[in-house]
């Protein structure tokens, strides 16, 4: 694991005048360094993809990290989050369908940061075969499988926010590649996800020889789980099944035991790595993650929303020692809705058990098998195969100790019911993972927006009352469902065009 030191001096080493630059296009070295000084070495070359990962824990502008931006974008629209006084009043916009293109929450920087990051690698590292005799063509070609899949990854994240985003392939690693990009279509974007994804497949490793490195960089299995997704998102069920397939019929992976609910908690959310992960962005006591003050302060920015404990996983009255093992002292604290995934050093939910801001090292989870077996259920009941998926569901549930008051018994061939008990499962098992907003929005969207009232009766419960009309009649434009391409962005790239709702 990599000192925080080390990991800062990489991304410098990567795109040394950041600091200076004024556009997201503009992230680029120092002229003539990528290309005549620093790419010469395997190590080198070994450094800077490290200083991608890198990027995906801490910016090098002072930008939000990954994990705290993929949570707002996956959150804040969603309904499992409640603001309290230390919410700002961008995220409070958010949450009340108030987005307007000044607000931070559209910023996409820290992202094309690690877009570029990867652009970099794939542009310069070729060229260290000719310098360094030591340097494999094989080494190389593991190398750009993960910055390729790495990049993908950040598109998906961008395209399912903002539909339209720039496509940026090229590093900017001189001033003469700086320069002004159109947006391009979800469907372009995602097609050059895919691409991406097939090439990094080909040649990423499926073992580099510890559990860190398992978990924390991109193998096989993280690449076909990111294509699972996609293809979900793309409605291509039979691709979707055999990706998640790729996973399964590996034997690598598995649920992490429920009969023991601290030994559950502690495996998963407080050491990570486990058994059940396939990617998790690593963080540690020298590199903190951002939750300590998002969950953990007097000046907590957020708490779960009523509805957590009240609807999602319910309380048994009748015998209080039955209770879904994801619930209170896993998700949340039911006594005060505190969030405790991500603060909580074992499921006891007593503020001794609370970590400290030097603890706050939890990592954030991109995906798990758990994941794999839910995505794989939802397509499989698009596909027809009803009862295969409420299979999954239910292995799912009994892992966990759903309680009966959550589970459901629809018919095999009702497609409906069978998808909202899959998407009611994925937010008790994967709440406050950044997932919620993209689950809703996709099945929403299934079938040329057949699902629309998801979206309608999230807007209900969550806006307040003098806004839900307002909210429920923007949410009725489906470009109302993407962020604003942030004002910023509009004045130093005159080539983008803000998205339709905003205009």
């Amino acid at each position: 694991m990599f000192t925080k030191t080390i990991l800062k001096l990489l991304m410098v080493v990567l795109l040394m005048p950041f600091l200076s630059c004024k556009k997201w296009l503009d992230l680029q070295p120092q002229d003539g360094l990528t290309g005549a000084e620093f790419w010469k070495t395997k190590e080198q070359v070994q450094a800077s993809v490290s200083g991608c990962y890198a990027s995906l824990t801490g910016s090098a502008t002072g930008q939000r990290s990954a994990a705290e931006t993929f949570f707002l974008w996956g959150e804040l629209r969603a309904d499992m989050l409640t603001s309290t006084l230390a919410t700002t009043s961008d995220q409070i916009d958010v949450i009340n369908v108030n987005i307007l293109p000044a607000n931070s929450i559209a910023n996409w920087r820290g992202i094309y940061e690690t877009i570029n990051y990867c652009n970099t690698v794939i542009d310069f590292a070729p060229g260290v075969l000719t310098q360094d005799a030591t340097f494999t063509q094989a080494a190389l070609d593991k190398s750009i499988a993960e910055v390729k899949a790495i990049r993908a990854l950040m598109y998906f994240y961008l395209v399912r926010t903002f539909d339209q985003v720039p496509l940026k392939l090229k590093s900017t690693s001189s001033d003469k590649d700086i320069v002004s990009l159109p947006k391009s279509s979800q469907t372009e974007v995602l097609a050059q996800v895919l691409k991406d994804l097939s090439e990094a497949e080909t040649f990423a490793v499926t073992d580099y020889g510890d559990k860190a490195s398992n978990k924390g960089k991109i193998t096989k299995a993280t690449i076909n789980a990111i294509q699972a997704d996609v293809y979900l998102w793309l409605e291509k069920y039979p691709e979707c099944v055999a990706a998640c397939n790729k996973i399964i019929n590996t034997s690598s992976f598995g649920l992490v035991n429920g009969s023991d609910a601290n030994i559950w908690y502690q495996t998963l959310y407080v050491n990570g790595n486990s058994n059940e992960s396939l990617f998790e962005l690593q963080f540690d006591q020298q590199k903190l993650n951002p939750f300590y003050p998002i969950f953990n302060t007097i000046g907590r920015r957020f708490l779960a929303s009523s509805i957590v404990m009240d609807e999602i996983y319910t309380v048994d009255f009748l015998d209080p020692l039955k209770y879904d093992i994801r619930a209170d002292g896993a998700a949340v604290r039911a006594t005060d809705q505190v969030i405790w995934k991500y603060i909580g050093l074992n499921n006891s939910g007593a503020n001794s058990a609370t970590r400290a801001a030097e603890e706050s090292y939890a990592h954030w989870i991109m995906y798990r098998y758990a994941d794999v077996l839910l995505m794989k259920a939802e397509a499989q009941n698009q596909l027809g195969n009803g009862q295969e998926a409420i299979d999954i569901v239910n292995f799912i549930r009994a892992r966990a100790r759903a309680l009966i008051a959550t589970a459901a018994n629809p018919a095999p061939s009702d497609k409906v019911a069978i998808a909202d008990y899959i998407l009611r499962e994925r937010a008790r098992e994967f709440a406050f993972e950044g997932k919620r907003w993209y689950d809703l929005l996709r099945n929403a969207r299934r079938n040329n927006y057949q699902r629309l009232d998801i979206l309608l009766d999230v807007v209900a419960g969550t806006v307040p009352p003098n806004r839900q009309q307002s909210a429920i009649a923007k949410f009725k434009d489906k470009n109302c469902h993407y962020l604003p391409i942030f004002s910023y962005e509009l004045t130093t790239n005159k080539a983008l065009v803000q998205n339709p709702f905003y205009k």
